[in-house]
């Protein structure tokens, strides 16, 4: 393929032929000598012409050699052409170009380097995978969750699914949605929602998979919605207690001037009634306004001694363990624990206290030799109200979660294998 610059000057040889060729054939001259100028008349024309188009050669293989630098996305070249001519616009313009492109590139860069940042420190698993099942992209929540180290770019889905359970296996290989719960021996159950979306990435389809932890907000919900119950049942109660207390106190001054001890007897009974209720409300009051966690350095020794002399127990603690905590619900959290664990028909010579930690948590479990639980029980555990006890509230256990969720943690309740129950409260080391 011809350049431009040899076109010119084919053109101007040709144009020079054309011009000299009449002229010579009507001077009277030999035909040596017309062929010699004819001759040097080209020579001569073509030697101008690559001297005169040297610049514009110049000017177009630079032009070419950035243009290429285009292709290739490199934008930092620029060209120097100082010619007034329309080369030296072009150049102008070029350089304006690769100016604007090197913006638009730079900002670019730095959208990518910020969404990538978002990404990565987003809490929610984020997995994108190509039409050929290839996970292309993930965050480091991604691979926590399936407790890997290494990038999981490159590693086929089904690989890593194979790790997890059936539930989240079937959800993401059939493409549904919702929410779903997965078994995990440190954590209990915890409760997950998946999210998909389909789009075209460089003419590719892709499936952008979000899985997002929902076992706290789910709790969170289901407790903001007991303390609503509570604060309108203590609201009601509370006021019918004030009138009905009134009347009491007017009543024993009757029943007392009377001098009649079966109405002495009736309204001490109703007294009694009445402290019973109020102690009721108050216990639900203090779980429907649990105050935020005051978080410092927990001293074991203080609160350790403090539940020895309510209750009987095993310590295991095999090293000294840091926790940043609120001692005053932690210590009303073990209580808790204790009181049940104590309750529960075993031998209380076995329940045992075990504090132990690892690099980011501690573990915390109140361990029986009871009856342990039934399914249905466990379910319901948790739950405001619910009680298998003759005489209980129903809001140890409740309490417990609440506390522990405050400190964003989490609770776990699981029958031991030899009979028994355990349960464990696992808190992270950089809460707080």
């Amino acid at each position: 393929m011809k350049s431009v610059r040899s076109k010119l000057i084919t053109a101007a040889l040709c144009a020079t032929t054309i011009s000299i060729v009449p002229i010579l054939y009507w001077v009277d001259l030999s035909i040596g000598v017309k062929a010699a100028i004819l001759l040097g008349s080209i020579s001569l024309s073509g030697l101008c012409f690559i001297v005169l188009t040297a610049s514009i050669n110049k000017s177009l293989q630079a032009l070419n050699v950035g243009l290429l630098n285009f292709k290739d996305g490199e934008f930092s070249s620029t060209l120097v052409n100082d010619s007034k001519d329309e080369f030296g616009e072009l150049c102008s313009l070029f350089n304006a170009t690769a100016d604007t492109l090197r913006k638009e590139k730079h900002w670019l860069h730095q959208r990518e380097l910020m969404l990538d940042k978002v990404l990565q420190s987003s809490p929610d698993v984020l997995l994108l995978v190509n039409d050929q099942n290839q996970i292309v992209f993930s965050n480091y929540q991604a691979r926590d969750f399936f407790n890997v180290t290494h990038r999981l770019e490159g590693c086929l889905l089904e690989t890593l699914l194979h790790t997890k359970h059936s539930a989240l296996s079937g959800m993401m290989q059939h493409s549904q949605e919702g929410l779903f719960t997965l078994p995990l021996e440190e954590k209990g159950i915890e409760t997950w929602h998946l999210a998909r979306g389909t789009f075209l990435l460089n003419n590719q389809p892709h499936r952008l998979f979000i899985l997002k932890q929902m076992t706290r907000e789910l709790n969170r919900q289901e407790v903001s919605v007991w303390k609503k119950v509570i604060r309108v049942i203590s609201h009601e109660l509370n006021n019918s207690l004030g009138p009905i207390s009134s009347l009491l106190h007017s009543g024993k001054i009757v029943g007392e001037q009377n001098n009649d001890p079966r109405l002495v007897r009736v309204f001490r009974t109703i007294e009694e009634r009445i402290d019973h209720l109020n102690q009721f409300v108050q216990g639900y009051g203090k779980f429907a306004k649990l105050p935020p966690p005051v978080f410092e350095a927990i001293q074991w020794t203080d609160i350790l001694s403090q539940l020895r002399q309510q209750y009987e127990f095993n310590l295991i603690m095999p090293e000294p363990v840091q926790l940043q905590a609120d001692a005053v619900q932690l210590e009303q959290l073990l209580i808790n624990l204790l009181k049940n664990a104590h309750e529960a028909g075993g031998d209380t010579k076995h329940i045992e206290l075990a504090i132990k930690q690892n690099a980011s948590q501690v573990y915390v479990e109140v361990l029986d030799r009871g009856k342990g639980m039934s399914e249905s029980v466990m379910a319901n555990a948790l739950v405001p109200f619910y009680s298998t006890k003759a005489t209980g509230s129903g809001l140890g256990l409740a309490l417990c979660r609440e506390i522990t969720d405050a400190h964003h943690g989490n609770l776990i309740i699981q029958n031991r294998p030899d009979g028994g129950l355990c349960v464990r409260i696992v808190f992270e080391k950089n809460e707080g």
